[in-house]
């Protein structure tokens, strides 16, 4: 008896051993890009290559502000994320509900026909997009990177197949207290899927703080443009922009992201663990 508990402790001490190590190596990238955002430019390119700070150089990360508005940078992108995150939640629990507990004619195709949204690159269909822009009139607006983004098939299906492993008996209780549904939508489902609406959040707000693609095509002004394109700047000149100043701007445009993560991580975690509820 011992002897496995012995061999058990072990076996859980490697574990962790192998789990600090792959969480070291996962962040030696992030320590680098720190690393550099600290060093003088002089000595971003030096051979053979030094993985410490040579100097301890905070200037670049004021310098990051004061070579470009960078917090106007933070303010779009923040603005336009946040916007598509939101609306775009709405949008996709209210459809989700839909095919997840009311039955209508023709709703398994209509869902297939939404899934089919997932196949098709956003490129193949970024012209005609373009042109129902143009013709708005939002080229150049934060309404032209955030109108076409307002629907998500992906999250959708996530929230469906979560709503799914709601019971039904908790629609009927409702039911016979009176409630409609929206109030069963509102007060019963959305609470209970909360974990699923966290991890749908979560990948849309990466995915729209990292859009530069949207901001390329549609935005041409530079006091709106959002954080990927405003990072652009800091390269400078065909590119001759100091390497130390860039990655301070990447260590700054990180801030906001991890905040979300810590604040999200325990709904976050049980989303992506969890299957929902069941009878």
């Amino acid at each position: 008896m011992k002897r496995k508990i012995a061999t058990g402790k072990l076996k859980q001490s490697l574990l962790v051993l192998v789990l600090l190590c792959l969480g070291a190596a996962m962040l030696l990238p992030f320590f680098w890009v720190f690393a550099t955002s600290l060093r003088l430019p002089k000595d971003s390119f030096s051979l053979p290559p030094s993985f410490f700070p040579t100097q301890w150089n905070w200037e670049n990360y004021s310098h990051v502000f004061t070579s470009v508005p960078f917090f106007e940078f933070i303010k779009n992108s923040v603005v336009v994320t946040v916007s598509i995150t939101g609306i775009q939640l709405v949008f996709s629990s209210m459809c989700a509900f839909a095919f997840a507990r009311l039955k209508f004619k023709g709703g398994n195709l209509l869902f297939i026909y939404i899934l089919t949204g997932l196949m098709i690159p956003y490129q193949s269909i970024i012209i005609a997009q373009f042109l129902i822009v143009t013709k708005m009139g939002l080229v150049d607006t934060h309404l032209a990177l955030i109108l076409p983004y307002l629907a998500n098939p992906f999250g959708i299906f996530l929230l469906k197949q979560f709503m799914q492993t709601i019971p039904k008996s908790y629609d009927e209780a409702a039911i016979m207290d009176g409630a409609n549904w929206w109030q069963i939508y509102w007060h019963v489902i959305l609470p209970m899927s909360k974990p699923a609406l966290v991890v749908c959040a979560f990948m849309k707000f990466i995915e729209q703080w990292n859009n530069f693609f949207a901001g390329l095509i549609y935005i041409n002004s530079q006091e709106k443009y959002t954080l990927p394109m405003g990072m652009m700047l800091l390269r400078g000149f065909r590119s001759s922009g100091s390497v130390s100043m860039i990655m301070a701007g990447v260590m700054i445009s990180l801030i906001v992201p991890a905040l979300v993560y810590i604040f999200g991580q325990k709904y976050l975690i049980q989303g992506t663990v969890l299957s929902g509820l069941k009878s």
